[in-house]
């Protein structure tokens, strides 16, 4: 085994050794489907006072619906009891500060010497814009039941604050 990881096997073996979440349903328990951002300053559930198995959590950088967001939101509204969506990007976040995936791009090159143009990041300087098509692209989905409560929402990452937004 990679030696690298022994550290994360280690914790585990102590977390596991107290282990209270197993018989847990594999549903939502409160309803909730959040997207929020990949960062890990973010505690998701206890950013919104949630307990394990009360919501169903995606991350993806930036916190952007994409194709595999609502494949993964169809699933759980229809297999996992999701009646309502949370969309939580954050302050600071990387996806938000650059101008568009050509810079992202240039930038990966230009340092690592890798080819990403194959790859969409989208990435928006106008994350509030970018959260109110995302929050449209849920609405608006086919798959997805008419009137599924979905909302938007910024996570400070220096506060904990969680600001609604408008959409």
């Amino acid at each position: 085994m990679n030696s690298a990881f022994d550290d994360l096997f280690a914790a585990n073996a102590e977390y596991a050794a107290d282990f209270r979440l197993g018989g847990l349903a594999p549903v939502a328990a409160r309803g909730l489907a959040m997207l929020t951002c990949m960062d890990s300053r973010i505690e998701p559930l206890q950013a919104l006072g949630l307990e394990p198995g009360d919501a169903k959590i995606l991350r993806n950088a930036g916190a952007r619906v994409t194709d595999d967001t609502l494949r993964t939101l169809v699933l759980a509204v229809y297999l996992l009891e999701v009646d309502r969506v949370l969309i939580m990007p954050h302050t600071r976040c990387k996806m938000a500060s650059v101008s568009g995936d050509a810079e992202v791009h240039d930038l990966i090159e230009r340092e690592h010497g890798v080819d990403t143009r194959s790859l969409e990041f989208r990435t928006d300087d106008d994350q509030v814009g970018a959260l109110r098509h995302d929050l449209e692209r849920i609405r608006h989905h086919p798959m997805l039941p008419q009137g599924l409560p979905v909302v938007g929402a910024v996570y400070d990452v220096d506060t904990g604050r969680v600001e609604p937004v408008d959409a």
